[in-house]
């Protein structure tokens, strides 16, 4: 027992000390960059207690795979999503060598496309009420249980984020507000967040302008919490790395491996950015791969039934004054049941979502109907219409909802959204079902339930401590900052001469870890020189140059959207400005991981491919005949000339996204896109960024099109 203690203990100092990442009590130098590694960032901060910290480096990806390939794993984790990298955290924190592969990047699938919302599912309580189902109470208390560990977990990038129910019939009222109460008695003492309360008309109009008037009674206001969902799975993964675990994304999963006795005991893999293949033997297997949980229970035993019903949810990001910056709105039944968030999110709102049965896919689109049905949705409760052109970019993801016997078909709404832990003959483990929410207790009944079946497991594995562990980028809170990080945001702009709004951003995003981006935006980077003035990205949104070169050598970026899409959200914050930044983006990540034109030109190519998936419903140049494009000159008054140019860009846009175009072809193009940039974007490039200008001004235009195609 005293053995046990001391191991906990020493694993608590370890979260502590090995921590991450730089202290903000006082800068007790600048950075020292190493010569033969000028890559390497230490900035050593002296804190409030007195102590120093170093901050913490990521291993290498070629440090990963060598690990990998060379060493004996207790536990090796398919998946990278947040199951994946939660069950790769607790084994990790039990003393458990482990490993997790991602067949393409951490949160590329479900995990990255949610609602943003740390919830227990106000719906499902009103259910629990109505049905007697204890199967939805439980459900909806252990969301609340594990909403209080998001919000403490990481609380610089998750919030409360209060959420108004409007109300337009009198026996809403009494309804809706005891309904809240009794969401808040289930938290209990630990829900982390205000208690809901009451608004009459006169206040809800003034808190949500949009609100539709007409009739408005009321209306109730209860909390849940709001994150980042790619940022919270990658910290996830980095927080595993940083206690022992080797990750690694782009490792596919070939085949398992089998001992003599038909037990599992690893996977052929292989890294699918190089094609090279090797054998990862561990003594058990974690199958946490979301949608395609059936494709790997199936790999170990080709008769078994599919247990997974993917379901599509598709949402919209709309400009922000559809929604105020700090509520959001839930429409409580929709025409097809179901509710309908409007919420606040990177300087947006997000409108969602939708619940429909799906096919399997690794990037599923949204159907003009599945948005069409937001905006009508959208329309009964908002005073302003919302139309296609007003949809700065929409998704969809696969939620992998489990089979429930109770359900025969029909709505995907009414399948429970609870988790199933199974071990197959061969000691294979899948989790599968759940929600975000509930990551941390999915992965803790995933590693238990492998304890318990693998003896060479057993013997050394601790109980699980997921519930003590903070997120890298909020070490030592407490003894260093308040949970606030009010005073990362001071010495952000005291000291790196940040302006507001970069700063809170970088606070948001990264925690304690800010300071290392500011370090690298301070010392200088590529062609940058140190202590240039800080470069935004693009100067509608405080994203910095020096986050695409923390995410490469910090995060393990290794593909354009990579960054674009996840470890920065503007592919889907705003698919056009995501497109307008593919070159720049291409160029840093290029020059930083030595990529040659072929690489480069694929990945705009794929990028392009991407962005699009990711926005609006695009229509292809060829799809338009002359006419449509003549009728639509007519109404926009553009001159022939320009036409011309915009009928020449568009082709090659087409011929990009299919692949048919190269950066010779681009470069003679730029003189056109020139032009018709200048006269209908009103864009400058600054002579900092000329080796850029021709390939920004490209999709600037090809931007351009997109907008002008659907007017």
């Amino acid at each position: 027992m005293a053995s046990f203690a001391f191991r906990r203990a020493s694993k608590r100092v370890m979260f502590g000390l090995g921590a991450g990442v730089i202290g903000v009590g006082g800068l007790a130098g600048s950075a020292i960059v190493s010569a033969k590694e000028p890559h390497r960032l230490v900035a050593p901060i002296k804190c409030d207690d007195g102590s120093t910290i170093i901050p913490y480096e990521t291993p290498s990806r070629a440090v990963q795979l060598d690990r990998l390939q060379k060493e004996h794993f207790d536990v090796l984790i398919i998946g990278g999503g947040a199951t994946g990298s939660g069950c790769a955290l607790d084994a990790a924190t039990r003393g458990l060598n482990t490993a997790v592969v991602e067949a393409s990047d951490f949160a590329a699938g479900t995990s990255g496309r949610s609602t943003k919302l740390i919830h227990g599912g106000i719906r499902y309580l009103e259910t629990s009420f109505l049905k007697l189902d204890y199967a939805a109470f439980k459900l909806v208390n252990e969301a609340l249980e594990e909403r209080a560990f998001f919000l403490s977990a990481a609380p610089y990038m998750n919030r409360p984020l209060p959420i108004m129910i409007p109300l337009y019939k009198w026996w809403e009222v009494p309804y809706m507000w005891v309904g809240a109460k009794a969401y808040d008695i289930v938290a209990g003492n630990k829900r982390f967040v205000p208690g809901s309360y009451y608004i009459n008309a006169e206040e809800a109009m003034f808190q949500f302008p949009m609100l539709r008037k007409e009739g408005l009674k009321g209306a109730v206001v209860y909390y849940d919490g709001q994150m980042n969902d790619t940022r919270m799975n990658v910290s996830i993964a980095l927080t595993a790395t940083q206690n022992g675990a080797t990750v690694a994304n782009y490792v596919k999963v070939v085949h398992l491996l089998k001992d003599d006795e038909g037990k599992v005991r690893g996977a052929h893999v292989k890294d699918t950015l190089t094609g090279e293949e090797w054998d990862i033997v561990a003594h058990a297997v974690v199958n946490a791969t979301g949608p395609f949980t059936d494709s790997i229970r199936q790999m170990d035993d080709p008769k078994k039934e599919n247990i997974c019903v993917p379901a599509a949810g598709v949402h919209t990001v709309l400009p922000d004054h559809f929604s105020p910056n700090r509520m959001g709105l839930i429409v409580p039944k929709t025409s097809d049941g179901r509710v309908l968030f409007f919420l606040p999110w990177e300087n947006g709102t997000l409108a969602g979502t939708t619940d429909s049965q799906s096919e399997i896919t690794m990037l599923p689109s949204p159907t003009n109907e599945e948005t069409d049905f937001i905006i009508n949705e959208a329309n009964r409760y908002l005073s302003k219409d919302v139309s296609r052109s007003d949809i700065k970019s929409a998704w969809s993801g696969i939620r992998p909802l489990v089979k429930d016997p109770r359900h025969a078909g029909g709505s995907t709404a009414k399948i429970s959204r609870e988790h199933v832990v199974e071990v197959s003959e061969s000691n294979l483990v899948t989790i599968a079902g759940g929600k975000w929410t509930t990551y941390r207790r999915m992965a803790q009944d995933a590693i238990d339930k492998l304890v318990e079946t693998v003896p060479e497991i057993k013997a050394k594995a601790m109980p699980c401590m997921t519930k003590d562990v903070g997120m890298i980028g909020a070490d030592r809170i407490g003894v260093v900052c308040n949970k606030k990080f009010d005073k990362i945001t001071v010495t952000l702009r005291e000291h790196y001469n940040l302006d507001k709004e970069i700063a809170e951003h970088l606070m948001r995003n990264y925690g304690t870890r800010a300071l290392q981006v500011a370090e690298i935006e301070q010392a200088g980077f590529l062609d940058r020189k140190r202590s240039d003035h800080p470069r935004r990205l693009h100067p509608k949104y405080p994203y910095l140059e020096a986050e695409v070169v923390f995410a490469v050598r910090q995060e393990y970026a290794q593909k354009t959207t990579d960054i674009l899409g996840r470890r920065m959200r503007l592919a889907f914050i705003d698919s056009g400005v995501a497109m307008e930044l593919m070159p720049r983006v291409v160029h840093m990540m290029g020059e930083l991981l030595h990529w040659s034109k072929a690489r480069r030109e694929q990945e705009m190519q794929l990028t392009l491919i991407y962005c699009r998936k990711e926005g609006r419903q695009i229509e292809l140049p060829d799809q338009r005949s002359d006419q449509g494009v003549n009728a639509m000159t007519m109404r926009s008054g553009q001159s022939a000339e320009l036409v011309h140019m915009h009928t020449v860009y568009r082709s090659i846009f087409c011929k990009l996204a299919s692949g048919g175009v190269d950066y010779e072809m681009f470069v003679t193009s730029s003189s056109c896109c020139r032009k018709v940039q200048t006269t209908f974007c009103e864009r400058r490039t600054s002579a900092r960024d000329a080796n850029v200008t021709q390939k920004s001004q490209f999709v600037a235009a090809t931007a351009l099109s997109r907008r002008t195609s659907q007017e």
